[in-house]
Order: C-alpha cells, then structure tokens, then sequence
C-alpha cells in the first residue's frame, strides 16, 4: 500500500491500536472540511487502497481538489468494505461463481482461487409469496409452500455456504435484506486486519438490490449494482466510477401532527425526480435531522432508486449511536464508531462546518403533506385528498378497451364506486365468496399491503397502523371482503413489539396477519387473488387497484391484475382496506359504517403523534433486536434438513432452477476486440420509462409462454412453476421470460402488449423469444431502440443477462438509469445514446430498418455513426458510446466483468 501524503495514523479505542487512513492528516494539504460526508468517504477509501494502479496519487487529489460543480468527468476506483445480497439476485451470484470455479479449472487455474474477499452475506426474502391471507395459519403456511417450492434453491445456497470463505446466509423467516442490514449486518466502522495489522475503516457496502440504500439512513456509504458488479467486488476487483456531484438537500422544521414519514419520503422523491439526480450523490443535512429518528432517515434513504440518485446518506451523529445502542450493539462497537467519526471528521452535530454541494433543496417539514404515490409511478405524489380524482383522471384510459367504457365512464361523472349506492353497484361485478354476496367494480382495492422494508423498520407507521387497526376494530369496521390483506413484516423484531403492544392483536381484528417475513407484495410475490375476484375481474375487464407501504408500484408489478398501484403508509393501508375502494376521499367520505350505524371517518380513528410515540417509548428494548439475531445464520430445523452436496466444485444435475450457464463457454486466455455491428435487426422498438420490471422476468410463469412451455417439456406441472424470481438461477428459463412482460409496450407492433415483436423477415407477430432464436440461427446481431430512462427500477443484473442471452449486442435509448448502464456494459452489452433532441420518432425509426453501427474504434472513440436503411430509404445519425471509464472499456474487450476476472485469475498460479 502507497501513502503518498503519508495519512497513516494510529488510533486508541477500547484498549486496542488501530491504523487508519487519516483524513485529518490529509486536511494539512488540502482543505477537506469543506467537503460533503460522502465525498469524505469516497477520499477514505482511495487512501486506503492507494496501490498506483488501481488508486493513484492523481485520483486522490481529484477528490480531495473535488469541484462541487463540475460535471463529472474523472474516474476513481472504490472498493466496498462487504456485499449484501439478497436471494433473488443472489443465487445467480452463487450460480456464476460456481461456473467460475469450473471455468478457472478449464483455464489452468484452481477452483479454490473463486472465494468472496469481501465478506459477503446473502439474506434469503424475495420467496416467500402471499399464497395464504387472513388467518392465524398463514404464516406456517406460506413458509411451508415457500420451502416446498425451493428446495432445489436453498440447497445450492447451503452448498454455497460450505464451500465459499467468507460467505454467509441468513436463511428464511428472518427479515428483508435492507432492514436485517441496517438492524444487525452493519457495522457503520469496520474493524479488520490487513498484512497483519488492525485497521479501521467506514463500512461501505455494495447490494445486489437497489434499495440496499435503505443503510444510508446510519451513514454507511452504500448502494444497489447489478449482480455482476457484486461478483466482482467480492473477488476483490475495484469499482470504476465517476467522481459524482453531491447534492444537499436541506431539511428544516418538524412534522405535523398526523404526518408520516412515508408522507415525507414521498415528497421527497417527488422533489429530487423533478431536480434530476440521476448518477449524482444526495446528502441531507439542516437543523431538521434533530427531529428526524433514524428509522425515519433509513425510509428517505431506502427511497433513492426512486428519486433516481445513486445514494441518499446522513451522516453519523448521536441519533445514529442512539440506534446502534437500541439495535442491541455491543458497547465496544459503538464506542468504536464514535472514536472513529469524530477522530475523522466525519462526525455530525450542531458545531459541523457547512459543506460545499453542487447544488441544494430545501424541505420545511411542517410543510408535508399526508400523501400516496400512484397509479403506476413512485415520484407521482398525490395529496391524499386528491387520491379520488387520481384514480378518476386514470379510469378513462385502463379502461377504454371495454364496449362504450369511455361513455359509460363520463355518464357517471369520472369512476365508480363499490361499497355505495345500489344503483352504482349493479353495474359492477357480482361476487358471492366465502357466505358473503358483493359488488366489485373499478377502483376497488383488492390488495391491501403491509410490506417491505421501506416502512416495516419504521416503529412509528407500524405502531400507527396498530393504533389505527384497534380504533377501527373498536367501532366496528373491517376489512371489505374483496380485500386481499397482507403485513410482511421486516424483522422478527416487529413481530416482537407488535404483540408486546397487543397490537398485532387489534391488527388481526380488521383482518391484518402476517404472511410471512419478506419482500412480499412490493416485488409482485403477491400470490394469486381469490378465484372469485379474479373472475370479476377478467369478466368486467375491472381496473382494480392496490394500495401497499412498498417503494415501487411500476405497472404490471404487483399483481398482473391489478392495473393502479398506490404507495402509501401502512396507516393509510389500513385505512383503504376498510373503505375498500379509490372512489372515496378519506379527507371527507365515511371509512364505513360502525356497529352502531354510524358513519366512521379517518379522522375518528387516526392515532395522534403522541399516542404513537407514547407506545413506541414502552415497546422497544435492545433485547429484542438481542434475542431475535443472536443466531441469525442458523435458521430453523426446515432450513437446517435441506440435503445440500459437498465439494469445491458444484456437481450440476438437470435441475430447472440452478444450471451452468453459457457466459464461459468455450472462453480461452485471448483478449476480444469492441467490433463495429454490421446487418442488425431490431428486436424492439420501445417508448419512455422502459422499467427492469418490462425487461427482466418477474413474478408469475404463464404456462403458454416460452418460459412455460419449456418448463412443461421439462416435466414440470404448472402448479410447480413459481415465479421468475426464484429460478433466477437457470439461464433457459430466464433468456425466455426477458421482455416479456405482459404490459410492456413493442412500438413496433400496433398497441400490442406484451412480451411481442415482428420478426421482419418474415412480417409475422411471434414472442420476442422466438423471434430471438430465429435471428441467432440465422447469425443476425441485434439491437433494442428505446426512449428516456431505459432501466430504471430494480439492480436486476438478468435485465442485462436475458439481453445478452436473446443476442442483442447494443442497446440505443434517449436516457439510461446508472444500474442498468452498469450492468449492460459488466454482460458485454454495448450502451449507446441518442444525441439530445433526438430519438426513434424524430429520425423516423420503425424498427424495420437494417443497423450499421461503426466508428467504434474498439471502444476508444465517444461516437459512432448509425446508418438504418430500409423501405423509406437510409438514415444517418450519429450516437454517443456510453463506456464511460477506461476500466469499462477494457471490461467490455474481456466480453464483460466475469470473463475479466476469471482471466486475471486463472493467470495467477496457485503457490
């Protein structure tokens, strides 16, 4: 390790000597105080790792020097002290690092040479589906069909355990990967040991889900990449980045009475989406942090994916010890924390000198308004009063596929209700289901969800969903029958403080219980609405709604038969569930009727501020997070019977969810070139907002789909299938499901949905797939052509992989999210841009056209030309080659991240 500004130090704590990379040290030739917490991080870790290859001394000054408003243009390296992984991305993680070890093999190398450097935890939460709802016996239900449906899965991931270093697994029913990491993974300062020598260090991390920001809310520098980055930095290879701009976003005030932290987070997003913050850092600071509890910070901080930055991070201060020490940290860790924020600079409190930002927001918290986010977008904030005219403005247009809809719609004056009048209810759909007879019609709320991390490490709104629940339970009121409830808690801890309080009682009384403890309804493990309902709706073509505490609500993500998603608070959820409908505003409209025939306002039942944090004061100790970690690896006797092989090599067999996949076939020690693309066709035409959710396959297996009819000729029964998510780990099912999507939008089709496309040779309409393979047998390259913000949502690395796999070698779009772009480049995908103004439309681009794409120059040029020609003659443009870094290009010449450090591997020997 080189010292160039000889910032080694030593540091005291706990009786024990550490070394650190001194910041304070550094400051004598560089004014750092000026810089933003984050960029202090960043400067932290280049002198850490500072080799003069990988982190130069150049690098270094860069930061240290680091203009707040300059665009970025200089690459840096940054290394994560860990990897988080949860298992839907995780086992395809696993899955190439077990290939790696039989490719190293084939290479000359050893197997062993494949091993995490970082640790590495994977927490299994993405499985469990909602299959059972509204009994006590959900719970055991749903994890026994979760176990049934993963053997297979779970016990890869146990001979993963086994045969890696430095890799755990935290099996099921534990929690959601973000709050199991913000409540017991992190350590906020690491203590390690380098050529001997103890060090301390800030604890960063990389997470293979996006919202692995949720850890910012502690002041752990950490953010969501594909699984292919991931592999990466747990074998020890550096991340290339930009030095990012820092904005600052300045928060000022208190909540109002009746506000909630996701009334907050909403708006934040809301803000920093209309600002642009995609690629930069956000950092919040202001006199409001001293009002704002750590669980409220770790919310806005879970939301950055969807306020489109790459972090959202606080910093460390008193309320960040306060939680470590109620997360039942050991006091040596937090003493340890302290000494090394505060001997750093990294330290927040009244006395901090104001850092430089490149830009700034400002949020009076007693502005913030009670609020929801939908129909299909997270930044789409609507008062919640305004949530009825929300879902009217939507009606008009999910529904006009229906005979004489848009009259029908217009001669009632915008929507329809359920639960109101009788003449109104005719017109819907009638339900008789379990002794009780309905009316279903648009609007009504089938699902009704507490879930995911965003809110459910959040005591307040889970506490004041309680309140709420028993309030309404008091009066009479449930749940509408129609309704689809759900609370998937993120740790065993808020089952812990729920029933100490006697509220998850109260929760079950209006017909809220726990399914199970993951990512649940947020990520479309939903489970299948009751057949009755299903049929209502598929016979009216009904647009029903979803109303759930998660951070992503993109169309066709929930449930596939739910066409307007809403975000909202767990209270909120509650609340909605009682009304059973968006044709309501809860500001003014009964909830329902009580026992006593009385009608029962949000207002009537809505718990105060102090109520909430008079229950929160008696209900959380630190012997709860104690009691529910304290052996949180070693799961339950279900998980620790999974039969699991052993070996240093995984021994592959015929399995439809685990499968060598092909990214090393036939791979030698040579080097490739970045070859211009001559003669390819387009496999789809795709307008704005293009989602990993449309390109990466998730959720459920249609039998008469590719992927389904591939599982059937395997023998797998349709019952069997599961989800997308959980055969992650077999490339045959995947490469099949990539754009399928079934609300996804193939321009080049006429108002076709689905995962569709014309084969142009031909002219016929076949699934994407197929037409895939009919071009790979013919040896014709492909492109995707797509407007702004290509891949935003999830770090789903089989948005890239399913990309690669189907033959697509470029990708042109207006705008790309950062992940994505990533993780395009990591598979050997080649990103290009259009130059501003233009795009498909503008250039008169149908997709039927043949593409030359040259001028590469193997990756050194920043353009190349594009010629489309085709009926209505050539077109010439020109596009931007978005291989931002040098270490991309070179990446991008081994065929991508994997194949780069395989061969670094296999050309060291093993001593």
């Amino acid at each position: 390790m080189l010292d160039s500004f000889a910032t080694r130090d030593t540091l005291n704590v706990n009786g024990s000597s550490y070394q650190i990379a001194s910041l304070t040290k550094l400051g004598q030739h560089f004014d750092i105080k000026r810089l933003p917490y984050s960029m202090k991080i960043l400067l932290e870790n280049l002198l850490r790792h500072e080799d003069g290859v990988n982190v130069t001394k150049k690098e270094i000054e860069a930061v240290a020097n680091w203009n707040a408003k300059a665009e970025p243009d200089t690459e840096i390296s940054f290394m994560p002290a860990r990897v988080v992984l949860q298992d839907f991305t995780g086992v395809p993680c696993v899955v190439d690092l077990a290939a790696m070890r039989d490719a190293v093999v084939k290479l000359g190398g050893d197997a062993k040479q494949i091993n995490p450097l970082a640790p590495a935890e994977l927490v299994i939460d993405h499985s469990v589906q909602v299959d059972v709802y509204g009994s006590e016996s959900a719970l055991e239900k749903n994890v026994e069909i979760e176990f049934h449906r993963n053997q297979e899965r779970y016990s890869f991931l146990r001979w993963g355990q086994k045969a890696f270093n430095n890799f755990k697994v935290v099996p099921p029913r534990t929690g959601i990967v973000h709050q199991v990491n913000l409540e017991h993974l992190a350590r906020v300062v690491f203590a390690g040991e380098k050529d001997g020598q103890k060090w301390l260090y800030p604890d960063t991390v990389f997470g293979t889900d996006s919202h692995t920001t949720m850890i910012n809310g502690i002041g752990v520098l950490g953010w969501g990449v594909g699984g292919i980055e991931a592999e990466a930095a747990m074998l020890g290879q550096p991340s290339s980045m930009l030095i990012p701009q820092v904005v600052g976003f300045k928060l000022t005030g208190k909540l109002a009475e009746g506000v909630t932290a996701t009334d907050l987070v909403l708006t934040v997003t809301q803000m920093l989406r209309k600002l642009g913050v995609v690629g930069k850092f956000v950092e919040f600071f202001g006199d409001g942090l001293k009002h704002l509890p750590l669980a409220d910070r770790a919310t806005i901080g879970n939301m950055a994916p969807e306020y489109g930055a790459t972090c959202g991070i606080f910093p460390v201060d008193q309320e960040a010890l306060n939680y470590l020490h109620l997360s039942g940290r050991s006091d040596e860790q937090i003493k340890l924390v302290e000494a090394y924020a505060k001997a750093q600079g990294l330290w927040h409190d009244e006395h901090t000198p104001h850092a430089e930002f490149s830009t700034t927001l400002e949020l009076d918290l007693a502005d913030v308004k009670p609020s929801m986010a939908g129909p299909k977008r997270p930044q789409d904030r609507v008062l919640l009063g305004d949530v009825k005219k929300s879902f009217e403005d939507s009606l008009s247009a999910l529904t006009a596929s229906r005979n004489g809809a848009e009259a029908r719609f217009a001669n009632e004056g915008g929507g329809t209700s359920v639960g109101h009048d009788a003449s109104t209810l005719a017109k819907g759909q009638r339900v008789s289901m379990n002794g009780q007879e309905f009316h279903v019609d648009d609007g009504a709320v089938v699902i009704a969800a507490i879930t995911s991390c965003t809110n459910t490490s959040n005591p307040a709104v889970m506490l004041g969903a309680g309140l709420l629940a028993k309030k309404a339970a008091a009066k009479g009121l449930k749940a509408k029958p129609w309704v689809k409830t759900s609370i998937g808690p993120g740790s065993l801890v808020v089952t812990d403080y729920l029933k100490k309080t006697g509220l998850l009682e109260e929760l079950e009384k209006v017909g809220f219980y726990i399914v199970g403890y993951g990512c649940t309804t947020c990520i479309g493990n939903s489970g299948p609405l009751p057949q009755e309902i299903s049929k209502a709706i598929g016979e009216g073509d009904l647009a029903v709604a979803s109303v759930l505490s998660g951070n992503r609500n993109f169309e066709g993500r929930v449930h596939p038969e739910v066409k307007m998603n809403y975000l909202a608070s767990p209270p909120l959820v509650v609340a909605y569930a009682l009304a059973g409908t968006l044709d309501t505003d809860l500001t003014n409209d009964p909830l329902g009727e009580g026992s006593d025939g009385k009608p029962v306002y949000l207002k009537d039942i809505w718990p105060s501020n102090k109520e909430i944090s008079d229950v929160i004061a008696g209900a959380i100790n630190p012997q709860m997070f104690e009691k529910s970690y304290a052996d949180v690896f070693k799961g339950d006797s279900r998980w620790n019977h999974i039969a699991s092989p052993d070996g240093s090599v995984y021994k592959w067999d015929d399995s439809t969810y685990i499968k060598n996949p092909p990214y090393f076939e036939g791979m030698t020690m040579e080097t490739g070139k970045i070859e211009d693309i001559h003669g390819a066709r387009v496999l789809g035409l795709f307008g704005d907002s293009i989602t990993t959710d449309h390109i990466s396959p998730a959720g459920s297996i249609k039998k008469d789909s590719p992927a389904g009819r591939f599982l059937i000729s395997k023998g797998v029964e349709p019952k069997d299938f599961n989800s997308y998510g959980s055969r992650r780990g077999n490339d045959d099912v995947m490469v099949r499901g990539t754009f399928a999507n079934i609300r996804i939008k193939n321009l080049m089709l006429d108002g076709v949905e689905g995962g569709y496309t014309m084969y142009v040779p031909g002219g016929e309409q076949m699934a994407i797939y197929d037409a895939a393979m009919k071009y790979k047998a013919d040896n014709t390259p492909l492109i995707v052509i797509a407007g702004k913000e290509y891949g935003t949502g999830s770090s789903r690395d089989w948005a890239a992989k399913g990309t690669l796999l189907l033959g697509v070698k470029a990708v042109i779009a207006e705008s790309f999210e950062r992940i994505h772009r990533s993780n395009l480049v990591g598979m050997g995908v080649l990103p290009l841009q259009f130059k501003d103004g233009e795009n498909a439309k503008s250039l008169g681009l149908t997709g039927k056209e043949t593409f030359e794409i040259t001028g590469l120059k193997d990756g050194e040029s920043k353009e190349a030309t594009v010629v489309a020609k085709g009926d209505g003659g050539e077109k010439k443009f020109t596009v931007k080659v978005l291989l931002l870094t040098p270490k991309e290009r070179e990446f991008f010449r081994h065929g991508g991240i994997l194949q780069y450090v395989l061969r670094q591997l296999a050309s060291k020997k093993v001593a």
